[in-house]
């Protein structure tokens, strides 16, 4: 932090009477108070490192590039792009008609509250109270106040969270300005879903590129377009405004929409380090966030409001947006402020309390708003407070039929549809597009190589005429994997001709640990699965010995030895972290057998040998997708493969390109493939290009 921005920042901490004092509660470390443990055991404990270099590389990195102001304008355009295509909204939905209506109005007590619902598109509502003055001379600024979670609900008839937030509109209407309260998707009158990754499982959201945040920003954009319909408001004086959620969608759409002249999120937003290395993320729903294809720390959503008035408002003891990352923010933010010499337009608010609507956190919202909209530096005096029942703020008497609130996820961001190529030409066209928007796009967060620099281990026990061969080797850095060949005892047997990579799930790694551990008890211990151990090592053990071949087996991260904590809600949360990072974890488990490939054609013996990559279910799904980008692959044997993404694993965005059947016609044009335990009629999309293609039949086999 410069001299200069440290000065200022002490400035506004002690105008607003926030005082550290030796010995209190701000002066413990907060960080190590409120940190969500993954688990206890070593690989939780490696799981929380890889987590750590991950987020603080990308804490690093961003906004570094930017040294003047020529650079980030250069640049500006291109992040605001991305940051459309992360909110599922590129390419942008067509503005149809909104089809305003007004349900109802009231007078009160100086001002006029409209009940109203519009379109943002067809079939999706979004449900309101617009506050006006009832005196005004002409035009008049604008703010549109995004409600956070806090619905009202009352005999099981739902009145939205617009009725929770009704003060801050009505402030706003008895203070000069028409202010538009609108309900967000969930806790709104019609309730829609925010919880898919959190709650529900909905993993195939992550593959569709949709989060529940990208509704909510179109939802401001078109209420923005409703805002300069009405006769009352100036236009060119739009304000946002909005705790929690509604901080955060403060945030979307005011780094989205320029015709916002003014900012002032309050709790919506702090940094990556908060959100995966402290935990911040356990106590938010997927609305708050982007998919973070281009890994971005969330400065750069703050740095794309400037050089707009924005005032980052927050309280010190918000444990989900926690200070240190929300003062982070600021400073990362001022540097851009600073290149447009304007560093007067950025401020930041930081007052006592929990994570609550304060009347602190109020007052300096509406100055804000006050100075920059209406040049009117005079004192707050007037108070925010509730004058109507839920009852009177309520929109529909019924629901709207046609409604698509509850089930907009499905429908948000459009499935991409593959067509069947004409010809050679056109198909190495469609397969390098699809290779090329993999990496870009799913895969961004893979390393370029190997960054770990512990060295491969390789150990030998022979017992039982086997010889087991255990390849110890970094993945990537803080992710420690062991790669276990089977093969005939080395002095006695020739090279092997072939070798069979299982990729394994955490049900087989437990059979196949307890078929070896009475062979192998220095490596192995015994799995939970015991039925049939005898059975399946000596079904192994002939294999081996009569084939001239070798089976290997590997278990990507959070599999087997890395197992990570098994409670259901630790395991979501995991998964989640990967994807604030720009990541899915199946994604880095394809790496993983990619690094497990390298590694296996690594050891002399199976130089010259076939190599055929065999699983199961959504394991077969991670060999599918290594084979695309590895070479030297004979064969895949593939066991009941999900069908699509949509039930199967999760990959970034990739459902917005193709699907798995464009997958499996892609691998089979590099190898042979073949598909077992599967419904034939789901895999007609590879059948048909092996067709036009006129591939041999062993390309593309299909068992059912």
């Amino acid at each position: 932090m410069t001299q200069k921005r440290h000065h200022r920042l002490l400035i506004a901490l002690t105008l607003i009477g926030l005082f550290f004092q030796p010995g209190s509660s701000q002066a413990a470390d907060p960080v190590k108070d409120r940190r969500k443990v993954i688990g206890t055991t070593a690989a939780d404990q490696q799981l929380s490192d890889y987590f750590r270099d991950h987020t603080m590389r990308l804490a690093n990195r961003s906004l570094k590039d930017i040294k003047d102001l020529e650079t980030w304008e250069k640049k500006r355009g291109t992040y605001r792009k991305q940051l459309f295509e992360m909110l599922g909204l590129s390419p942008l939905p067509p503005k149809t008609d909104l089809k305003p209506v007004i349900t109802n109005s009231i007078t009160s007590d100086g001002f006029i509250v409209e009940n109203i619902t519009f379109q943002s598109r067809p079939g999706l509502y979004v449900t309101g109270n617009l506050y006006r003055p009832i005196k005004q001379e002409g035009k008049i600024p604008a703010i549109l106040y995004v409600c956070g979670h806090g619905g009202v609900k009352k005999n099981g008839i739902i009145y939205g969270n617009k009725v929770h937030y009704q003060h801050h509109g009505e402030w706003f209407a008895r203070n000069g300005y028409v202010c538009l309260t609108i309900d967000t998707l969930q806790l709104g009158e019609i309730e829609g879903l925010h919880h898919g990754t959190y709650r529900e499982g909905m993993w195939w959201w992550l593959s569709r590129g949709y989060t529940p945040a990208g509704v909510e920003a179109w939802n401001c954009i078109r209420a923005l377009d409703y805002l300069q319909s009405r006769p009352e408001v100036d236009g060119e004086k739009l304000g946002v405004t909005g705790r929690s959620g509604g901080g955060a969608y403060s945030w979307w759409i005011a780094a989205l929409d320029e015709r916002i002249k003014a900012a002032v999120p309050v709790a919506g937003i702090t940094n990556l380090k908060n959100y995966v290395i402290d935990g911040a993320v356990e106590g938010h729903c997927d609305c708050m966030f982007m998919v973070n294809t281009y890994q971005w720390d969330y400065a750069q959503v703050a740095a794309l409001v400037a050089p707009r008035p924005l005032l980052i408002s927050n309280t010190d003891k918000d444990s989900i947006f926690p200070l240190d990352g929300v003062v982070d923010v600021y400073n990362k933010t001022m540097q851009i402020y600073e290149l447009y010499g304007v560093p007067q337009n950025l401020g930041l608010q930081i007052t006592e309390g929990p994570h609550k609507d304060t009347q602190e956190l109020r007052i300096h919202a509406f100055h804000w708003f006050n100075h920059f909209l209406k040049g009117d530096d005079s004192l707050i005096e007037m108070a925010a407070t509730k004058f109507h029942t839920p009852e009177e703020l309520k929109v529909f008497k019924t629901l709207p039929e046609d409604q698509k609130n509850a089930k907009i996820h499905e429908s948000f961001v459009e499935q991409a549809k593959s067509t069947v190529p004409e010809d050679t030409a056109q198909w190495h066209q469609m397969t390098e597009q699809w290779k090329k928007q993999l990496l870009q796009k799913s895969f961004g967060g893979w390393p370029e190589k190997n960054d770990s620099t512990t060295k491969t281990k390789v150990e030998t026990i022979t017992k039982d005429g086997l010889t087991l061969k255990t390849i110890s080797f970094d993945s990537q850095k803080h992710v420690p994997l062991k790669l276990f060949v089977l093969l005939p005892e080395q002095s006695q047997t020739p090279a092997v001709e072939q070798v069979t990579l299982n990729v394994i799930d955490q049900q087989e790694w437990d059979i196949i640990t307890t078929a070896l551990s009475s062979t192998f008890p220095d490596s192995f211990s015994p799995g939970s699965i015991k039925e049939n151990a005898a059975e399946i090592y000596q079904q192994m053990r002939n294999k081996v010995l009569t084939g001239k071949s070798a089976i290997a087996f590997v278990a990507p991260r959070g599999v087997g030895l890395s197992q990570w904590n098994p409670d259901k809600t630790k395991q979501t949360q995991i998964r989640r972290r990967f994807y604030l990072l720009g990541q899915s974890m199946e994604g880095m488990q394809i790496w993983d057998v990619r690094r497990a490939i390298q590694e296996l054609k690594a050891q002399p013996e199976f130089e010259k040998a076939s190599l055929t990559l065999q699983a199961t279910g959504d394991s077969a799904v991670l060999c599918l997708y290594a084979s695309l980008f590895e070479q030297g692959i004979s064969e895949l044997d593939l066991r009941g493969l999900p069908d699509s993404h949509q039930t199967g694993p999760a990959l970034l965005n990739v459902l917005r390109f193709l699907d798995l059947p464009q997958t499996v016609a892609m691998a089979a044009s590099r190898c042979p493939v073949t598909l077992s335990h599967v419904k034939a009629e789901e895999w007609k999309y590879p059948a048909e290009v092996s067709q036009k293609m006129g591939w041999e039949e062993k390309q593309l086999q299909i068992k059912k």
